[in-house]
């Protein structure tokens, strides 16, 4: 279906909403609503005659209807710590590198200061709404987290957040497969990956047991065994508890995971539009002027196609490049055996501990290697503007492509 994003602000819809008395939940407007009036943030302070007062953005009210309310009428300690911490952190950034000390009884706030309180506040509003989104339309159980301690950047404006591969016009990613294994107790002798040629890929621990560059043939919709299958692991969405982040050093947004990861664990698959090889360079050589990468090339079998993340993807389209990455690609075979056409899983190379940024090496997608002098080669239409990593590794090899 087609749908244009509305570009009126959330306050403008709901002043409508209020005015023509109609209701809308999805903009927070309903029949209780309507008439109450309920604290979003607090937006500015100040004290007359000894008396403290918070300027008061209403929930589903425009801002032109802020009031100054005191101290007392207020029962929102969760936003008054809010404001006083997004205060003192404006404060203790200090000037030229030298700290300010925060004052605890200052009568009113400079208006830099009132702006910026402002503007995290409606940041903290932003992306809780976009983590309840993204947890709305995931398929796994586990759960994403957004976080930015960083700076004001708000949600991507441009992103959407998808499970399975978008394919484009004419690309067809379900080869339509109608059989599948018989066991009873996979792995038997005629479970999937053997009619395949290959090994089984994971172990009684459900753990990956095959080396890089190999692929993993799972059990599909129409083979015998239930949902319990020890050869369904990709299938069934990530298992971990992961969260976006905002890094400090200038890579924009990050993934962490929120739960320890074993070895050779399935962390998360890469999804986004399947388009051809064609069209990849067309988009390349635009991301690149932009210092962004989001193009994973299938070449596990030809480079006829390529995933491209840019506007639709999963988690994944947030995990940053390392050259010394806890992630490794894999290949993977489900519903789909067309050899052009893979599922990419991403498995733990490691142990990676809760809180640890997860990564993934962007090379190992079988892309033109950039870092020798094998760029000398290509013809100047083939020649790309070179990102710089800013991974840190020790074995940094100073280029994402």
């Amino acid at each position: 279906a087609w749908y244009v994003p509305c570009l009126a602000s959330l306050e403008t819809l709901q002043e409508l909403c209020r005015k023509e008395n109609l209701t809308c939940k999805s903009i927070g407007i309903t029949n209780r609503s309507l008439k109450s009036y309920e604290v979003e943030y607090l937006c500015d302070y100040k004290v007359e005659e000894g008396k403290a007062y918070y300027l008061v953005k209403w929930k589903g009210w425009p801002e032109s209807s802020n009031t100054w309310e005191p101290r007392k009428h207020l029962n929102c300690p969760v936003l008054i710590q809010n404001f006083l911490r997004d205060r003192n952190e404006y404060l203790s950034r200090g000037r030229e590198g030298k700290a300010m000390k925060v004052k605890n009884h200052v009568k009113t706030l400079k208006p830099a200061i009132a702006d910026y309180i402002v503007k995290k506040a409606k940041q903290r509003i932003a992306l809780k709404r976009w983590k309840e989104e993204l947890n709305r339309k995931k398929n796994h159980k586990a759960m994403i987290l957004v976080e930015n301690t960083v700076d004001l950047e708000g949600p991507p404006l441009d992103f959407y957040y998808i499970n399975e591969y978008k394919p484009a016009p004419g690309i067809n990613v379900l080869n339509g497969i109608t059989t599948g294994c018989e066991c009873a107790d996979c792995p038997a002798e005629k479970c999937c990956p053997k009619e395949a040629g290959f090994i089984l890929a994971y172990n009684k621990r459900k753990k990956l047991k095959i080396q890089p560059g190999l692929p993993i043939y799972e059990c599909n919709s129409y083979c015998r065994c239930g949902p319990d299958c020890p050869n369904r692991i990709v299938q069934k969405g990530t298992p971990y508890s992961l969260c976006i982040f905002r890094t400090n050093n200038g890579r924009g947004w990050g993934v962490k995971t929120l739960q320890k990861i074993k070895t050779n664990s399935f962390v998360m698959e890469y999804v986004g539009e399947v388009i051809t090889s064609e069209e990849a360079e067309r988009r390349g050589q635009f991301y690149d002027n932009q210092g962004n990468t989001y193009l994973f090339d299938l070449d596990y079998d030809s480079d006829e196609f390529t995933v491209d993340a840019a506007r639709y993807g999963n988690v994944s389209h947030f995990v940053n490049h390392s050259c010394d990455p806890n992630l490794q690609v894999f290949n993977v075979f489900i519903d789909n055996l067309d050899l052009r056409l893979p599922r990419i899983a991403l498995f733990s190379t490691r142990t990676i501990k809760a809180g640890e940024e997860l990564t993934f090496d962007y090379q190992m997608k079988g892309s033109i290697d950039l870092t020798s002098d094998s760029a000398e080669d290509l013809s100047p239409s083939k020649k790309r503007i070179r990102t710089v990593c800013k991974c840190g590794a020790v074995c940094c090899r100073g280029y994402l492509n």
